[in-house]
């Protein structure tokens, strides 16, 4: 039924935003009487579902934040005030009402706004942000600097629950408590439903705690008991023990932060009344709120994980467009088929994963192998050393990870696995350009950073069964190994259902040309290089392995080749590429050669096709910057012609 009542609601509702209309700034927001912000509400919840639902986009998360975004713009001076959103999927509200209204037809498309705040796209986005549980560390910075400044501006952080199971949250909290800063932390719990604690009470006693009358009596009686120690601790515990009945907050009291709450985060009068009570008081402060992921649409609400991100949907069913039927599966399919298949015959595989168990394709593994999978939540530290304790005990763990995310645990993949040359399988997902999420989550640099360490093994299949290969080579491998994918589909190639893995640190010659150029494609451009070697009668070699490197066939190449082109869907400075390159100077030979991938800089979000396109290296680019660099060599008095 009430998703029904929503339906009849968004067909029959006002076309125009009375109250939201009116708002491109802050400043407008807060010309608005308090009676009129729950019709904002509305407004600007039926506004973010028609537009995102038009472009795609992060959705439950912003639904959820609605009323906690209007109550932080009505009673914090933005953007002198700072608040600082953890990850950023719950942005887009703060979007809409900081003057980006209008362009949220262009959301995460090329050239159009970005996914998450940017600091260089508004000043009210005062922290780039993309990862987890950053948004404490960021706004304790810039509360410190505000004290040394003598400015009187607030710091805010608005970190999730999800968020708060990372060790940086912890850590932050910790150095917070400890300096008696002027810090709010407002912890969204959108997971745990509302209990009997968030109601009525469970808001008056918010609002008495972090009203002036309870602070001030609070620190007048801490100086009066100071000259009566025992007294003073009996009063911190008793005072303790009674917040304790009625509130979860004894773990953030002891880490110095006044606990305020939990109270309802959709209670638009209540979360104005409480922030101006607590922006008023000195010292951190952690104001718990509980929020539903989805609120407001039924089909988020009842399936939130699923409208976490969506493609364009329809508004009134919250379907999709049909897609035509996929002739190869992506990626993580085939990695989430191999690992199940796998699970069957080695009895010591284990899978774990930093809270992306539908996003790394474990789904079927999880539920088919519900003691052998592991979600450590979003700790991605945690998760590779926990694999490497695993191993240490005759288990083969499988870590299933983004490239952008296991960068968070470099130490951990350097000092606990590799330096201990332990057998852990790591199936890095996302690995390049991603398209829409952007910098923050494009997977540029792992061959950059792991081919430099000790012991590892590097991969990057050109095809689909290529994948499948690959990780049954890293499962049976002795010591650490890596299988690094794209996202999405590959060529289609059909995937064999057998368990065969690849000779170690061999390449496969895919084509031999009569011209004097070869292509060393590593994974994902491998088919595009296909047909750039088509086109210059050029010689292709599969090189499948960025570590170790098949150097029997590099020497082979490079005897009988006047130009090589390398081609990684990685940053070029030090990928594999350089690794390549250094092998070749230091076996004495002085070939020309061409370094194709991603340049050093950050690339914008926009679709994968644009951003390659944008890189040089879809095939039109890759041919051009072939020819162009080939024609230099062609002017040498003394060089035979390269291309016909």
């Amino acid at each position: 039924m009430a998703g029904l009542q929503w339906r009849t609601q968004l067909m029959t509702g006002p076309k125009s935003f009375p109250l939201l209309d009116q708002i491109d700034t802050p400043d407008q927001l807060r010309q608005l009487s308090e009676a009129q912000l729950p019709g904002l509400a509305r407004e600007l919840r039926e506004f973010l579902i028609q537009s995102v639902s038009r472009t795609g986009g992060h959705l439950a998360a912003g639904l959820g934040t609605v009323e906690l975004t209007i109550a932080l713009h009505y009673v914090y001076n933005t953007p002198d005030d700072r608040l600082v959103w953890d990850v950023g999927h719950q942005s887009y509200p703060h979007k809409i009402l900081t003057g980006r209204r209008a362009a949220m037809a262009s959301l995460r498309q090329q050239g159009g706004l970005a996914g998450f705040p940017k600091r260089d796209e508004s000043p009210y986005d005062s922290f780039g942000v993309g990862h987890s549980s950053t948004s404490i560390s960021a706004a304790l910075g810039m509360a410190i600097a505000a004290a040394r400044s003598g400015s009187q501006r607030k710091a805010v952080a608005i970190i999730g629950d999800g968020a708060m199971t990372a060790g940086m949250a912890f850590e932050a909290l910790n150095h917070a408590g400890d300096l008696d800063a002027n810090l709010l932390v407002i912890l969204n719990d959108n997971d745990m439903s509302i209990s009997p604690n968030v109601g009525a009470l469970s808001n008056y006693l918010a609002r008495v705690l972090s009203g002036r009358t309870y602070a001030s009596v609070r620190e007048h009686g801490k100086k009066v008991l100071d000259v009566l120690p025992p007294m003073r601790e009996l009063a911190r515990r008793a005072e303790e023990h009674v917040k304790g009945m009625v509130v979860p907050g004894t773990l953030f009291e002891e880490m110095g932060f006044n606990y305020l709450g939990p109270i309802d985060g959709h209670d638009l009068p209540g979360l104005v009344k409480t922030l101006r009570n607590v922006r008023a008081l000195h010292g951190p402060q952690l104001l718990h709120i509980v929020t539903r992921k989805g609120k407001g649409y039924a089909p988020a609400e009842a399936n939130p994980c699923a409208y976490h991100g969506v493609n364009k949907f329809d508004l009134h069913t919250g379907d999709a467009p049909a897609a035509a039927p996929a002739s190869s599966p992506t990626y993580t399919e085939v990695f989430g088929d191999w690992i199940c298949d796998m699970a069957e015959h080695d009895p010591t595989l284990v899978a774990i994963t930093p809270a992306m168990r539908e996003g790394s394709g474990l789904v079927a593994f999880s539920e088919r192998f519900p003691q052998r999978y592991f979600d450590v939540g979003i700790a991605e530290q945690h998760s590779v050393t926990l694999a490497a304790g695993l191993a240490c005990e005759g288990l083969h763990p499988v870590v299933a990870i983004y490239s952008t995310f296991l960068q968070r645990a470099y130490d951990q993949l350097i000092h606990d696995v590799a330096l201990q040359n332990l057998p852990v399988t790591f199936a890095i997902d996302r690995a390049g350009l991603v398209g829409p999420d952007g910098p923050t989550h494009a997977g540029s640099f792992d061959l950059s950073y792991m081919r430099c360490v000790p012991n590892m093994i590097v991969m990057a299949p050109a095809d689909e069964n290529e994948c499948r290969q690959m990780l049954c080579t890293a499962q049976r491998h002795p010591g650490p190994a890596a299988v690094r994918y794209p996202r999405g589909r590959g060529p289609g190639v059909a995937v064999s259902t057998s368990l065969d893995a690849l000779p170690l640190g061999r390449a496969e010659i895919r084509r031999k040309g009569r011209s004097k150029i070869a292509l060393l494609a590593f994974g994902s451009l491998v088919t595009p290089a296909q047909q750039v070697a088509d086109t210059l009668d050029a010689t292709l070699v599969n090189m499948r392995f960025v570590k170790p490197l098949d150097t029997a066939l590099l020497r082979d190449i490079a005897g009988s080749h006047d130009f090589l082109v390398t081609l990684e869907e990685n940053t070029v400075a030090g990928g594999a590429g350089s690794a390549v390159n250094e092998y070749l100077a230091e076996q004495g030979y002085t070939i020309r050669a061409l370094n194709l991938g991603l340049p050093d800089g950050f690339i914008e979000h926009g679709s994968r096709e644009q951003l390659l396109a944008e890189c040089g290296l879809d095939v039109a680019g890759i041919e051009d910057r072939i020819r162009r660099h080939v024609a230099d060599v062609d002017c040498h008095p003394g060089t035979s012609r390269l291309i016909s």
